[in-house]
């Protein structure tokens, strides 16, 4: 008996061997966007508290890019292409865009040239994404919602 209790111990370890390593990360897509989760998010120059913060996000909402995961944390990317780490809990999924360019961006009716102008973003704002097609993106923005062109947003991938 004893025998057959150590077997089917032994047999049972090679399957949780193949369990996820919690280091490698959250197994979502990397590349992808994501939004800051709070007015203030420490950007460290490594993964973890030990290493020094790099600079601040002071902008809720304001959309980054998760190039790379490491535990608890993850690297991201700005508009800017700063490069730095943030953790996870500073972090949340709900999508956003950022207008970029120097020039506002009329926020349309329809999704066409011809629609009504809704109100102006002005470069650097930040807008939440509803739907996208090829061309055009239904956002809302402090209070306003329309279109506005897909090339006057940052923090969207082509292939979305």
């Amino acid at each position: 008996m004893l025998r057959f209790l150590f077997i089917l111990i032994f047999i049972s370890f090679p399957a949780m061997a193949q369990e996820k390593d919690p280091l490698e990360g959250s197994g979502l897509p990397v590349p992808r966007f994501v939004s800051l989760a709070s007015e203030k998010v420490f950007v460290r120059s490594g993964p973890a508290l030990r290493y020094p913060i790099k600079w601040i996000y002071q902008k809720e909402g304001m959309p980054v890019e998760v190039v790379q995961e490491f535990d608890t944390w993850r690297k991201v990317r700005d508009i800017e292409g700063a490069e730095g780490w943030i953790h996870q809990s500073l972090l949340k999924g709900k999508r956003s865009v950022v207008v970029q360019g120097d020039e506002p961006v009329s926020l349309l009716s329809e999704p066409e040239i011809e629609g009504k102008e809704m109100a102006r973003l002005e470069p650097s704002v930040v807008a939440y994404v509803q739907e996208c097609n090829a061309v055009w993106c239904k956002v809302t923005a402090e209070g306003y919602a329309g279109w506005a062109p897909r090339t006057s947003l940052w923090g969207l991938y082509d292939t979305e």
